[in-house]
């Protein structure tokens, strides 16, 4: 059986989620969680028992602050609002975490 998930690319049930963490290793993905939900992050390492990955996180402006000393003019919005900022952390996730179709890339709309 064939799954064609939205980004155009076929997938076969039976695939082995090992295969497909090797194929989009290095790669910015949306993983299925078993719980219905989905986790983004990018493929950084996968061994026999399951897959690390870098997982973004929002940062408020004040915890840049605290880390860099305030240094860098991140006090001030300049009209724009609250600042955002991301950090990647490290995960590491079991196989059985997640379910077919697994892993497919990130959509980037440009």
């Amino acid at each position: 059986m064939h799954y064609n998930n939205p980004y155009g690319m076929q997938m076969q049930q039976g695939q082995n989620i090992q295969d497909v963490c090797k194929k989009w290793k290095n790669y910015y993905v949306v993983g299925q969680m078993s719980n219905g939900s989905q986790m983004v992050g990018i493929i950084e390492d996968m061994d026999d028992t399951g897959v690390t990955m870098l997982v973004p996180e929002e940062v408020e402006e004040t915890e840049m602050d605290r880390q860099f000393g305030g240094y860098g003019g991140f006090g001030g919005y300049g009209g724009y609002g609250r600042r955002r900022f991301r950090r990647f952390r490290r995960r590491r996730f079991p196989y059985n975490f997640f379910v077919f179709p697994f892993f497919f890339p990130f959509p980037f709309y440009y």
